[in-house]
């Protein structure tokens, strides 16, 4: 088996992307309505939007960067687990009965509808609108990408396929995914969904299992060994330091409500109560996932200081090296498949948003109206946005490396700081107003695109993501309180009283 290695994996992806056309297919029998195309028509299950929810929320992040923030920076990365789980609940508590009410009560398809009805601003909705596409292209630039990347590594593996070039890649990968977008919408999107969070749990374990088989003493050797190294990585706050740990409670705990592609499926629930069950759903699935997280990362760290295998090129490699090196290739090519599922659903879902921003919100806040014949008009951006973010990611691979990092600026970080105030906060105050809101996330756009832009290092590990974050939420309160109370709609005051 071991010499079939490369075609094992090569076949768990293959018969991963046929699951996505025809979960396309499928999934196009069941979309009538730009509502159905948007949030699934709020008719999903329990089961399917809890794992939706948290597959998104690791994506191709926790696959890839999840362990090799663990071997570049530690016990820091941790942090981000422990806090993310935590804002899993947080985001619950402040967002996720009030805008499945909102979104029923006046139809809303999509966050700058929730926002604009909870402010009677369209100057909000603009905004709110503008942040998602901007963050959109940098997300979908880099996912493609990365998938792109994974592809050519592991089709280059084999004889047959030994010189495919990353643009081919590209074309490849890109097709699958825009093909079940345009046909499925966001139901073909939360499908895979599914099929990637279930992955990731059996993954999480598999790998943790593996991962205790490679040195005798189990993961207490590997940390070991790696203290004996470097104490400063095991330390509570790792390499990166205290203030860089501390501050991704706000980045990663509160800014979890604040991230368009997980609160928008927060929409997508057929009951209310089913909220009761998709927590805790969600929270334990993303624990166990998160066991490939952090278990890869100690194990590839500690290989490499007890010279088990090479020094990495890059901390990134750690999964892939790993998969590579210490599974079985059924194993590695579950795993492989799962990236694809991870790195696929979740451009989706950044797709999907995205062309509501551009075909829905963005008309209606300026003529007031959304434009005729959305669901055509839909599929036709999803195409459109597609090419041209992995036409962005192509340009930055060969030509500008710098370009997807200042679009990828508007990433997490962007969205938790634009966004956060205005619906974690705004829902739960009837006292914020719109001006507060316009202010908020005006001032987290500047402050992003400022800080990548001029190449700001801040001192002490502070990120940019967090001083916009900090800043934005003290505009919001402050130009709030400073500002006349809103006039709420009875429906609203209702909501927001509940």
């Amino acid at each position: 088996m071991e010499a079939y290695r490369q075609e094992i994996i090569i076949g768990a992806v293959v018969i991963y992307m046929v699951f996505c056309v025809l979960t396309g297919l499928w999934a196009m029998k069941r979309t009538k309505s730009s509502s159905d195309f948007f949030i699934a028509g709020r008719s999903l299950g329990p089961i399917v939007v809890s794992l939706a929810l948290f597959s998104s929320t690791l994506s191709g992040f926790g696959f890839v960067g999840g362990p090799g923030l663990v071997y570049s920076i530690g016990v820091s990365s941790f942090w981000m687990i422990v806090i993310s789980s935590s804002g899993y609940a947080l985001g619950f508590f402040l967002v996720a009965k009030r805008i499945r009410m909102i979104a029923e009560l006046r139809n809303c398809i999509s966050l700058p509808d929730i926002v604009a009805a909870r402010y009677n601003s369209e100057a909000v909705r603009f905004l709110t609108a503008i942040t998602i596409v901007l963050g959109v292209m940098g997300y979908l630039a880099t996912q493609i990408l990365a998938m792109a990347v994974v592809m050519q590594a592991i089709m280059s593996g084999t004889e047959m396929f030994a010189d495919i070039g990353l643009v081919t890649c590209v074309v490849i990968s890109s097709t699958v995914l825009i093909f079940y977008c345009v046909t499925g919408g966001i139901i073909a999107s939360v499908y895979t969904d599914v099929v990637q969070g279930g992955i990731m749990m059996v993954a999480g374990v598999l790998i943790l299992l593996t991962a205790m088989s490679v040195f005798d003493g189990g993961l207490q050797e590997a940390t070991s060994i790696i203290l004996a190294d470097d104490s400063e990585s095991m330390m509570p706050f790792g390499a990166a330091g205290m203030m860089a740990s501390l501050g991704w409670f706000f980045v990663f705990g509160l800014g979890l409500a604040g991230q368009p592609h997980l609160v928008t499926k927060m929409m997508m629930n057929r009951k209310i109560s089913d909220n009761r069950s998709i927590l805790p759903m969600s929270l334990f699935g993303y624990v166990m996932a998160a066991l490939l997280w952090v278990s890869i990362g100690v194990i590839m760290r500690a290989a490499v200081i007890d010279g088990v295998v090479p020094t990495l090129n890059l901390p990134d490699d750690a999964a892939s090296v790993f998969l590579s090196v210490f599974t079985n290739p059924l194993l590695a090519g579950i795993v492989f498949a799962g990236l694809f599922a991870a790195i696929m659903s979740t451009s989706d879902a950044f797709l999907n948003i995205g062309t509501a921003a551009i075909i829905h919100d963005i008309p209606k806040a300026i003529n007031g109206k959304s434009i005729q014949n959305e669901l055509f008009w839909a599929r036709i951006v999803t195409v459109i946005l597609a090419i041209i973010a992995a036409s962005f990611a192509l340009y930055s691979h060969f030509q500008d490396a710098t370009l997807v990092a200042i679009l990828g600026a508007f990433g997490w970080a962007t969205f938790a700081a634009s966004i956060f105030p205005v619906l974690g906060i705004g829902l739960n105050w009837k006292g914020a107003t719109a001006m507060g809101a316009v202010t908020a996330i005006t001032a987290a756009l500047i402050i992003n695109f400022v800080v990548q832009l001029a190449g700001i290092t801040l001192p002490y590990g502070i990120s940019g993501g967090l001083i916009s974050f900090i800043t934005s939420l003290v505009l919001f309160i402050g130009v709030s309180l400073a500002t006349k109370k809103p006039e709420l709609d009875d429906d609203m005051e209702t909501v927001l009283s509940i």
